[in-house]
């Protein structure tokens, strides 16, 4: 069985993300959206709030399952057992970025493999980050992240203001 992990904070999950999993449905039997609960950025929601969007906008996608890990994703790979991590490119701004992590990763690991997918051309310039920001400023974002997602930024940020 080919399987594969599909790391990120997913801050929120947003239709890119979900165009990289779909396309990667292709290519593994199993695939895991891990949501990392350690991270280094600033997150909006939660690691169990993530992880609970990733469950609700996957439900419709086989051969997806959804783990929160903790520490370092080659290690969460070894783990499940995957030979591969998927990682998303959309600019070249990510690229060298991402390429460094896949260099450390073989370094930890050189049994595992570091796959890059690209998105369909309208989610190209799409970040969770950017996300947020839209939708937190009352911008429309229907086309690029599910219905639940943009609830639940609306929600994150009332409360926050309250």
């Amino acid at each position: 069985m080919k399987r594969a992990i599909y790391p990120g904070t997913f801050d929120p999950i947003t239709y890119g993300h979900l165009n990289i999993l779909t396309k990667a449905t292709d290519l593994f039997d199993d695939i895991v959206l891990a949501v990392a609960n350690v991270t280094s950025k600033n997150t909006l929601f939660t690691t169990d709030e993530r992880y609970e969007l990733c469950k609700n906008t996957i439900q419709h996608v086989s051969k997806v399952r959804v783990e929160k890990f903790d520490g370092l994703a080659i290690r969460f790979a070894e783990e499940m057992e995957a030979k591969t991590i998927i990682r998303g490119l959309r600019a070249v701004s990510d690229f060298e970025y991402e390429l460094q992590l896949s260099l450390m990763n073989k370094n930890l690991n050189p049994n595992i493999e570091t796959i890059f997918l690209l998105p369909d051309s309208m989610y190209l310039y799409l970040s969770s980050s950017m996300v947020r920001q839209i939708v937190g400023l009352g911008g429309n974002l229907k086309s690029y992240i599910p219905f639940c997602v943009e609830e639940a930024i609306i929600e994150k940020l009332q409360n926050k203001n309250n």
